[in-house]
């Protein structure tokens, strides 16, 4: 079995494919082509039965891939364009979240909802897969140089081999009080595994909890709530808020005081007339209203009445984020109060709500949610919550 597998449409890309196979075996390994062409003979295929033929093809490779990586196989390439490159993310989303696996495509898709939850590397063509040129062969080799340096890792990442770790989540709206709880925990012997809540880092912060890779929670940032539930691009992470159902959790109303949009020249006129400010030159953040506070606070209630094992939930009355604080641009305590009444209101007796006079970045809101996670037992589920 080969060390690498090199996945690509023959039937159009064989030049590529093949180029890319002779410059895996100049870097001493040995490589298989996989063919992921669609049965279409020479019918132009479209619309819901292309669709059906790219799943087909992609669930008839994924076996072989499976078995592959099962055994000598230490990395997954595939190439394309659309198509193509659409096939091969099918294939490789479904392997061990941190395989080693490459995508070499022209990036004809928004990358960040494909691999939001994966640890697909992607390596931009440049030039259209229309032919070997001068472009793609120096891209070809040095994926091929790349691939050389992951097929030296001495494990193939299996999931089953991550330590359990505290699962955080933060943005850079939030991220002044994620230090102090790294380090606390750090000082106990314990790791901590940090991730971004930008509407799409979420998306992996689930696939984890999922796979059994948290002890214990703090969703410090809640914000993708706005992204799922108002405005905003984001992945598909229908159990962004249960995924770990049973693992004991605090949360944090952490810059839920805000939508996270796009560049300001192309934010919406109806969003610039409300408090904002430029977070980035990429990002703009703008206040929420109640009615949308309201909305995503029982949104939230929902997920976590559903958890089955032990949660606390902690209001920071002295601020949400970074600009909701004194002389911030969009700070404002009536919301924060609006966000307190509604979790109160729609939360189950046993999902205990404290409300701390401090900001989310002080040392009072990190030492409330150590002391409450410490507080917790996991033995006694939802009924084991503090009080």
């Amino acid at each position: 079995m080969a060390q690498v597998l090199i996945l690509a449409t023959l039937v159009t890309k064989s030049d590529e494919a093949c180029f890319l196979k002779q410059q895996m075996e100049a870097c001493s390994l040995t490589a298989e082509l996989i063919d992921i062409s669609l049965p279409a003979g020479n019918e132009i295929l479209h619309g819901a039965a292309k669709c059906k033929a790219m799943s087909d093809t992609a669930a008839q490779v994924l076996e072989t891939v499976v078995r592959a990586t099962q055994k000598e196989t230490e990395v997954v390439v595939g190439i394309g364009g659309g198509t193509g490159g659409e096939i091969v993310l099918n294939i490789l989303r479904a392997l061990p979240i941190t395989f080693p696996k490459v995508l070499v495509t022209t990036l004809p898709f928004d990358p960040r909802v494909a691999v939001a939850d994966n640890s697909i590397i992607l390596v931009p063509t440049l030039a259209d897969l229309s032919g070997l040129n001068t472009i793609l062969r120096e891209v070809f080799e040095n994926t091929a140089l790349m691939t050389a340096g992951l097929c030296q890792k001495a494990r193939k990442g299996e999931l089953t081999t991550v330590t359990t770790s505290i699962g955080i989540t933060a943005l850079g709206a939030t991220d002044a009080a994620v230090p102090r709880l790294v380090q606390a925990f750090a000082e106990q012997g314990r790791e901590s595994t940090v991730f971004h809540s930008n509407g799409y880092g979420g998306a992996a912060f689930a696939r984890f909890a999922n796979h059994g890779a948290f002890e214990k929670i703090i969703d410090l940032t809640p914000h993708e709530l706005t992204r799922l539930h108002i405005a905003g691009v984001h992945a598909d992470m229908p159990d962004r808020f249960t995924a770990g159902s049973n693992v004991p959790r605090v949360v944090l109303p952490g810059a839920m005081n805000f939508i996270g949009l796009g560049q300001i020249a192309l934010v919406p006129e109806r969003y610039l007339s409300r408090p904002h400010y430029e977070h980035s030159g990429f990002f703009t953040h703008v206040k929420v209203t109640s009615d949308e506070m309201v909305h995503i606070c029982m949104q939230l209630a929902q997920n976590l009445n559903a958890l089955a094992g032990p949660c606390a939930v902690i209001v920071p009355m002295g601020g949400f984020s970074h600009h909701d604080r004194p002389g911030g641009a969009i700070e404002d305590p009536a919301l924060r109060q609006v966000c307190l009444d509604t979790l109160k209101a729609h939360l189950s007796s046993d999902v205990p709500v404290r409300a701390i006079n401090a900001h989310l970045f002080s040392d009072d809101v990190t030492q409330a949610i150590l002391s409450t996670l410490a507080d917790m037992s996991i033995e006694g589920g939802r009924n084991a919550r503090p009080d």
